[in-house]
């Protein structure tokens, strides 16, 4: 990554649905950060979205991906997008990875200033999954570990029977010991499995070797096109397992997961005090519908712009 100028900084958008939040969203980047380079991926099956009305710093993957939750789609339009920015005449140094649901909780020139500075090469959250934590009595909100080793360090072999008047009863063989594992999955001593959050923000450097490695087709991708999550592990693995590269377990969003469902909360005027205490640079998720006027309010924390 060059350093010989003011660190530029892009934005990869995965989004698909509520456009007047989209909108919004980019019209907020293009005020603090001077019309950056933006990659949208609009699921286009999903909701439509006026691309006449972008400005001329959006580019939009085309075609674009069908994207499902949870899916290695998402995986696709994310790599689709970083090769459409790594396309342009002078790519950014670095690259922040946003749903239409997210938003800057800091000013441009406090988010550039971090970077600028940075010794890293991503800001990420990974963790290593194991078999021993796996087996570990973990507190609730390390549970996701656990979930993570099922997903991506166990095999399961599914074998139905059919018995008279026509019953059916469903088997699952689930092998989970490394030792029987080893033969189905890629990962080994020198290949190990990271998880965490899909959200991330990374450096020219990086996004070049995300590109290159997913490129190649190898086994690593192959089996991941073929589970579900793989968008929480990944770019994990890929990175973490990159001797080249110097990563900060800190994704620098601010997420909520009290609610520990499946989705973050949805964040309200009554979440501002800690979105300003964060450190983060972006907070997900919000939602116009529900709770606009904190994104109102953000707009004025956040209002001083970078000059051109």
């Amino acid at each position: 990554m060059s350093n010989d100028h003011n660190n530029s900084i892009g934005f990869i958008l995965l989004t698909h649905t509520k456009p007047l939040q989209i909108y919004r969203l980019i019209n907020k980047l293009n005020m603090m950060f001077n019309y950056p380079v933006i990659v949208c991926h609009h699921d286009f099956s999903k909701s439509d979205l006026s691309v006449d009305t972008l400005s001329k710093n959006v580019l939009l993957v085309r075609p674009y991906v069908q994207t499902e939750w949870a899916g290695f789609t998402l995986v696709e339009a994310t790599v689709q997008a970083l090769k459409l920015m790594s396309e342009v005449p002078d790519p950014p140094d670095w690259f922040v990875l946003l749903s239409g649901a997210d938003y800057p909780i800091k000013t441009a020139r406090q988010i550039l200033d971090d970077l600028a500075s940075s010794p890293y090469d991503a800001y990420i959250q990974y963790e290593r999954i194991t078999y021993e934590t796996y087996k570990h009595d973990l507190k609730p909100n390390m549970l996701w570990l656990k979930n993570s080793y099922q997903r991506y360090c166990t095999k399961s072999f599914y074998f139905n029977y059919l018995k008279k008047y026509f019953a059916q009863l469903n088997i699952e063989i689930r092998l989970e010991h490394p030792l029987l594992t080893k033969p189905f999955l890629p990962f080994s001593k020198k290949l190990a499995c990271f998880s965490g959050s899909q959200w991330f923000c990374a450096n020219r450097k990086a996004a070049e070797y995300i590109i290159d490695f997913h490129s190649q087709k190898n086994y690593l991708t192959l089996y991941y096109s073929q589970l579900k999550y793989t968008d929480e592990s990944y770019f994990q693995t890929i990175l973490a397992n990159a001797p080249h590269l110097k990563l900060q377990n800190d994704r620098r969003r601010y997420i909520d997961w009290s609610s520990r469902g499946c989705h973050p909360k949805t964040l309200l005027m009554e979440d501002l005090p800690n979105l300003l205490a964060s450190s983060a640079h972006f907070a997900r998720k919000f939602d116009i519908d529900i709770d606009s006027n904190i994104l109102d309010e953000l707009d004025q924390i956040t209002s001083n712009t970078i000059s051109s």
